[in-house]
């Protein structure tokens, strides 16, 4: 059970054992902190953020990749009173406007980053009218590596427990962000109901890859470890990307004992793996794997275990969790050291008000869902309709959560508390679900629609709004949906778009929102599709649903055949004798999207390349030609056509 009022007595506790954080850098790269010279570091560090004028109450942004730096960040924030803003580093136009909008959002705001990151965002800047915007940015940001060596320390700030410890922002989100504040009240209580529902000792070794700047990397993989006083490893999130099976070698190589991942996690090891039994590793010490952050796929959790059940993974390892960062992080736990539990439903008894029908799995109309499990301790959860009237066992309603742990409100968001507090401390989170009859949860959708992708939540109304940077698109004649089809693990990407002309002439529009869509979200959209009519209520709101029910009963599959069959066409006449460097990295991006057709000519975001697959290809490219590209390139260069001369011109210097 944790004690600890603050953060701050957290840190404080640990300064005299001699466990802390490794840094994974690689198979051969680790360097270890001992969380009394994280405490050192962070109070050099706080030194330097006082010199520059922060006071405790002040918001630091912290945009920074590398993971101790982050780390030192976050903590000098937290001894000095300051109260830190992670935000993601990302290359795209729409990573570099989320941290604009919630730099003008703060009232007392900071940046702490690199000058490689500064110039990035001065060109976007450049870009798009916001040079104002940029001058008041650089007149408040501090550069990681301008910082020099010294011995100084910085005062420490003795905060309360209702003090605000920091704002978690929405990630994914690519419109307005909504900042979740957390107090440290909030944060140990949440940290003690992990500890409780996960059973974590000091003896527990931990590894994450997953960012610091999303909630299961922070609080369920860094602040709960160190307030445990365990051992702990992080991997940078695209060292993962890079290099999945790294994952689990450094979990048997350090004995690891607690570890997590999404879905699009195991699937990215299990892509990796190629179908190979792993012989090398041992798996056996590994107790607990938290498997949450989005949707929880069954046919992923059944073939990753069957997969790692030879190097000694049990079954009992997978711990199927639901948490949001409304809650700090967790809300509900299953029970310890046994299977995951799943339900099987009928699928057309799961609309908000319905009684959930179970049925067998071989069912023809089963559908499948995972059992997260009882509230966690100190947390309470009720399903209820749109009027907050609460709802029987086994029946489908709104998600409402309830605890001391759980957020008082967005920060300086009115709008977003009217929609997500529902009065007595209750919060609305905005997906579907039942409790069982033993008072377990069971998530079955979301009330917005929200698309979930490689961890984190998009909003239709966020991507439609990207798309409608096209001029060839109008307000109210786009509508994005995230279907999920049986069998699949992750949400496919649609994006319906009013139009009534001949079929050639929409293929245009089809190149341009991938494309679009994809180079500013990183979103693989899975289909571009022409719609006579888009369905709206009596009160003028789109019915997303109703199309993305259109398009899983087969009405567009014509309509996509024909599409697809138009493209090919134009890769045709598009192809023509290829270089050898274009030989070269047509085979390499073929080695990675094995599925996929892609000529020369391609641009990359077209065809929906993910993020995950960019980096594997770059990864491949910089295996062939090292040190010649920068994964920023793929964004200059983005066809394999452009990317050939370049490179070509890179050798030829």
């Amino acid at each position: 059970m944790i004690t600890f009022k603050t953060l701050n007595a957290a840190l404080l506790a640990q300064l005299d054992t001699q466990r802390g954080v490794t840094f994974i850098e690689g198979k051969q790269d680790h360097r270890q902190l001992l969380y009394r010279d994280l405490h050192d570091r962070s109070m050099m560090m706080l030194y330097d953020f006082q010199e520059q004028g922060l006071t405790a109450g002040d918001h630091l942004i912290i945009l920074h990749k590398d993971n101790q730096t982050f780390v030192e960040a976050f903590w000098a924030c937290i001894l000095g009173g300051i109260v830190p803003v992670p935000i993601a580093v990302g290359i795209s136009d729409e990573h570099k406007g989320k941290l604009f909008r919630v730099f003008n959002k703060l009232e007392r705001p900071h940046l702490f980053t690199t000058e490689e990151h500064l110039e990035r965002l001065s060109n976007f800047a450049g870009t798009h009218h916001l040079h104002e915007s940029l001058q008041t940015v650089k007149s408040k940001t501090i550069l990681a590596n301008l910082l020099e060596d010294h011995e100084l320390r910085g005062q420490p700030h003795d905060p309360q427990d209702e003090d605000v410890a920091f704002i978690q922002f929405s990630s994914g989100s690519t419109s307005e962000p909504k900042g979740v504040v957390l107090t440290h009240k909030n944060i140990m209580n949440n940290i003690n109901a992990i500890v409780i529902g996960g059973g974590f000792t000091p003896d527990d070794i931990s590894l994450s890859w997953m960012p610091l700047t999303h909630d299961m990397g922070l609080l369920g993989f860094h602040l709960n470890m160190l307030a445990v006083g365990m051992s702990q490893c992080l991997m940078p999130t695209d060292l993962f990307s890079r290099r999945p099976l790294l994952w689990l070698d450094k979990a048997s190589e350090l004995n690891v004992t607690v570890t997590c991942s999404p879905n699009f996690g195991y699937k990215h090891y299990l892509k990796a793996l190629k179908n190979k039994t792993p012989t090398d590793i041992d798996l056996s010490q590994l107790r607990v794997i938290y498997n949450g952050a989005e949707p929880i796929s069954i046919e992923l959790c059944e073939q990753f275990l069957e997969t790692l059940q030879p190097a000694g993974l049990k079954r009992e390892t997978m711990f199927t969790v639901y948490g949001l960062a409304e809650a700090t992080l967790a809300v509900a736990f299953p029970a310890l050291n046994e299977p995951y539990k799943t339900a099987y439903l009928d699928r057309h008894s799961l609309l908000l008000g319905d009684q959930v029908q179970f049925v067998d799995r071989d069912h023809p109309d089963a559908i499948g869902f995972v059992i997260e499990g009882p509230p966690v301790t100190d947390m309470q959860i009720k399903i209820t309709d749109t009027m907050n009237a609460q709802l029987a066992t086994n029946c489908i309603g709104l998600v409402q959560i309830k605890g001391p742990s759980v957020t008082s409100g967005y920060y300086l968001d009115d709008e977003a508390n009217k929609h997500a507090l529902t009065g007595d401390g209750w919060l609305n989170t905005g997906d579907l679900g039942f409790l069982t009859d033993h008072n377990e949860l069971v998530i079955t959708g979301r009330e917005k629609d929200i698309i979930f992708s490689n961890g984190l939540n998009y909003y239709p109304h966020d991507i439609e709004a990207v798309a409608l940077q096209l001029q060839e698109l109008e307000l109210g004649k786009v509508v994005a949906y995230g279907v999920r089809k049986a069998g699949q693990d992750s949400d496919h990407l649609l994006i319906f778009v009013l139009f009534r002309g001949d079929i050639h002439d929409f293929i245009g529009i089809v190149r341009d929102v991938t494309r679009h869509v994809n180079e500013q979200t990183g979103l693989e959209v899975e289909h571009v599709i022409p719609v006579n009519r888009i369905p709206k209520t009596t009160s003028g709101k789109l019915q997303r649903r109703l199309l993305g029910d259109s398009y899983l009963s087969g009405e567009y599959d014509a309509t996509i055949e024909t599409i697809r069959q138009a493209l090919a066409e134009a890769h045709q006449q598009e192809q023509g004798e290829l270089s050898n460097t274009e030989q070269k990295l047509k085979s390499i991006f073929l080695s990675v999207e094995k599925d996929k057709v892609i000529d020369v000519a391609d641009n990359f975001f077209e065809i929906g390349l993910s993020s995950l697959s960019l980096s594997e290809i770059h990864q491949e490219i910089d295996n062939q030609y090292p040190g010649m590209l920068d994964i920023t390139d793929l964004f200059e260069h983005q066809t394999i056509s452009e990317l050939a001369v370049f490179l070509d011109k890179k050798q030829a210097e």
